[in-house]
């Protein structure tokens, strides 16, 4: 059962998970300072270690409305390099603006209780001063490892569930066509996909990721985008073409995917990890006419434009995780010092889960 809590115009998701077992939190501790881990310059492109800081501040108190969280998984997500680089979202010498999921210490919120599990904006830092408008979800029991709300049921499972049902939802027998799809929301897709009676080709970085993607992801096959002429595979894997096409990456690997396309197909836009600076912009094939001579519908997704479905999504990728119908792998480093790196680890290719930063101890 989802309850739906609207604050100041923005839905956020309060989960009563009273079905089953609860999951038992991560013993934490309660530094005496706040450890932020702040940006230092404005990188270029993706931000490397050598743009932050590791400083401490104070904790700061609650005042009413608000809730102290304590942070225990910080999260790398490939949408950071785009805040990195906007000064309004991410200020210089400032904790750098980040996803987390926490447990609530103390609240001075009637709707939010001591103890409670919450995944929003929290930044990479200890402790976080939130209200119901940070949150992305709210989670008063939860089923599963907390860190799963980070990732696989936080706004990468999410990005998968409502970008594919909404704007391209697999019929039985279509072929989709995933890039990154060992990712976080790749890894996602392909399991949605083969749920719904389709086919699942992966597009991902090494021979690794293709053993996972076909192993525990769902896929039928995956491919090495690195080897061998991209638009000649994907030709030879599919030469009716594909149905479906859910990027993650824009750039030459689209270009090649777009041609690949079967008439009257569909493409879900969710990211363009392939560009590390839109200053200025890329230039590269023109693919207009193969929208237009293939009738293909082209549509992008903004998960921060759908916080409203956060429960619902939530709750039913939760389901099938314990109903055994949806792996996940995740890449926990220990540390707040590690947060600095984890992005370059992101975009390098070389996490082999979602990338997450343990901070529960001081």
């Amino acid at each position: 059962m989802v309850d739906m809590r609207i604050t100041s115009g923005n839905a956020i998701a309060r989960l009563n998970n009273n079905e089953g077992p609860v999951a038992e939190l991560p013993v934490f501790t309660r530094p005496a300072g706040n450890r932020q881990v702040v940006l230092t310059a404005r990188p270029s492109g993706t931000p490397e270690a050598r743009d932050f800081a590791v400083r401490v501040g104070a904790i700061g108190q609650p005042a009413e409305g608000q809730f102290l969280v304590r942070n225990l998984y910080l999260s790398a997500d490939p949408v950071q390099r785009g805040w990195a680089a906007n000064p309004a979202l991410t200020p210089i010498d400032a904790p750098f603006r980040a996803l987390a999921v926490g447990v609530v210490v103390e609240s001075r919120d009637s709707g939010v209780a001591e103890g409670d599990v919450v995944y929003g904006y929290f930044g990479w830092q200890d402790y976080a001063i939130a209200t119901r408008e940070t949150l992305l979800s709210h989670i008063g029991a939860p089923r599963v490892p907390i860190s799963a709300y980070a990732g696989v049921l936080g706004m990468p499972g999410v990005t998968a569930w409502l970008a594919l049902g909404n704007l391209a939802p697999p019929r039985a027998g279509d072929a989709v066509l995933v890039s990154t799809a060992a990712g976080a929301v790749g890894s996602v897709v392909g399991q949605l996909v083969r749920a719904a009676g389709g086919e699942a080709f992966g597009l991902t970085s090494n021979a690794s990721k293709i053993r996972r993607c076909v192993d525990r992801f769902g896929y039928t096959q995956a491919y090495n985008y690195r080897e061998g002429d991209l638009a000649e595979t994907l030709s030879a894997a599919r030469p009716a073409g594909f149905d479906i096409y859910f990027d993650n990456t824009g750039g030459a690997i689209l270009d090649s995917a777009i041609r690949a396309m079967a008439k009257n197909g569909r493409i879900v836009q969710c990211g363009t990890a392939a560009t590390s600076s839109w200053n200025p912009p890329p230039t590269g094939l023109r693919n207009e006419r193969e929208i237009l001579l293939r009738t293909l519908t082209w549509s992008g997704f903004v998960i921060f434009d759908h916080v409203a479905r956060f429960g619902e999504a939530i709750n039913a990728l939760t389901d099938l995780m314990l109903a055994g119908q949806l792996a996940y792998d995740e890449d926990i480093d220990r540390g707040i010092d590690q947060a600095a790196g984890s992005l370059a680890t992101v975009f390098a290719g070389t996490a082999s889960g979602k990338k997450l930063i343990y901070i529960g101890e001081d």
